[in-house]
């Protein structure tokens, strides 16, 4: 019988020990969490903030939330769900790469969408100005309540109760009214640098997102692929495919010519990444976690070269993409949904699930109503909708 050894805790914590840069965070060293519990004998903390994550009901819910398309749109266009695997996985490749701690990176990134409400950034537009006078909205601050107080899965404490790291990677720093009203002005320093795997995933976020955009607007047809000439990124990229594919042979079709294009610029943008990064920790004399922390510029950014040719990309897709009549269409739809169930509830909060008419009591009227409204998803704020303002649909 083969033996089977079990990699236990205290094991997987020294194989990080040999591996990970000095400069990246060590599962080890974790601050900890808000409710004490015990170290498990079997996974490091951030294995089990990704774990955590990946099973509550808010991470399942990214599935049928907006990225750009609405998901009744169409199967094949991005949510935020798969938009945060992608995420994932670029932010895990990176970090095995750069040396740094891959499970907190991966944590944060499956994390970090979701306070997002229903209907992409229109949504949270929305949100934000229904709750103003009320401490307002804002996504990142909701990731953090979400995860700290609306997840409901355990017996001795409401939330996940993850650790401050993965806590601190989803705040992204940002010390906004809302943050401020929901209680987290000074649990986290902003005079410290943020890690170096919460940076990593922020910029691996971005690069995720601009491509894949540019990927679902050419398969809905807001965009042709002659759209993009005249950027430097797709240009260059087009070049380059184009020889590859002309020298090896195999499918030339738009199709997988679009998405060779779209992968060849992630590759770009990512080894770009990576070759900055390391060239800025060199050149800043990093050599400890403390030296990250004392940083006052980012450490985990493109070049300067990069960063044009991105902002390029950014200015286009917000001209012909996020301001495109379909999009903006389907965006005011989703904005009279939510506000109409918003005044509802709050004129009538004996209509909220039981759950939700004792949250309020607690979080405050128009604050419970919005935490219900920002974890909905697409369809079930448009069966939300029909249950309460069509006269014969079933309530």
């Amino acid at each position: 019988m083969t033996d089977v050894t079990l990699l236990l805790r205290e094991e997987l914590e020294a194989r990080e020990a040999q591996w990970l840069a000095p400069w990246a965070m060590p599962s080890r060293a974790s601050v900890g969490r808000v409710q004490p519990q015990p170290p498990h004998d079997l996974r490091p903390a951030f294995q089990r903030d990704r774990e955590r994550i990946i099973h509550s009901r808010a991470f399942r819910r990214l599935k049928y939330k907006t990225q750009v398309f609405i998901n009744f749109e169409g199967d094949y266009y991005r949510t935020r769900l798969t938009h945060s695997l992608e995420v994932s996985q670029l932010a895990r490749s990176a970090a095995r790469t750069l040396r740094l701690n891959e499970d907190l990176a991966e944590a944060i990134a499956l994390g970090h969408d979701v306070g997002h409400p229903p209907f992409g950034h229109a949504g949270e537009r929305c949100l934000a100005e229904l709750m103003k006078g009320h401490g307002g909205f804002e996504h990142n601050a909701q990731a953090l309540r979400t995860v700290d107080l609306l997840e409901r899965r355990y017996a001795k404490h409401r939330g996940l109760n993850l650790t401050f790291e993965v806590r601190e990677g989803l705040w992204k720093r940002r010390d906004s009214e809302t943050s401020k009203s929901l209680g987290y002005e000074g649990v986290f320093d902003r005079t410290r640098g943020p890690l170096l795997e919460a940076q990593l995933v922020d910029q691996c976020d971005a690069i995720a997102y601009d491509q894949h955009d540019i990927d679902d607007a050419l398969k809905s047809g807001l965009l042709r692929m002659e759209d993009l000439r005249g950027l430097a990124l797709w240009d260059e990229a087009l070049e380059a495919v184009t020889k590859r594919l002309t020298d090896a042979g195999g499918d030339r079709s738009e199709r997988v010519l679009r998405q060779e294009i779209v992968r060849h610029i992630v590759g770009q943008e990512l080894r770009d990444l990576l070759h900055t990064t390391r060239a800025r920790l060199e050149a800043a004399g990093v050599r400890s976690l403390d030296d990250v922390r004392a940083a006052k510029e980012p450490l985990v950014t493109l070049s300067s070269e990069l960063r044009l040719k991105r902002i390029e990309v950014n200015r286009f897709l917000f001209q012909r993409v996020y301001r495109h009549h379909r999009v903006m269409r389907a965006m005011e739809k989703s904005r009279r949904f939510l506000e109409a169930l918003f005044h509802e509830f709050v004129a009538r909060p004996h209509l909220l699930p039981d759950e939700y008419r004792e949250w309020v009591e607690q979080a405050g009227l128009q604050r419970g109503v919005c935490d219900y409204l920002a974890g909905m998803t697409d369809r079930y704020v448009q069966l939300e909708y029909k249950r309460l303002f069509e006269p014969f649909e079933a309530a």
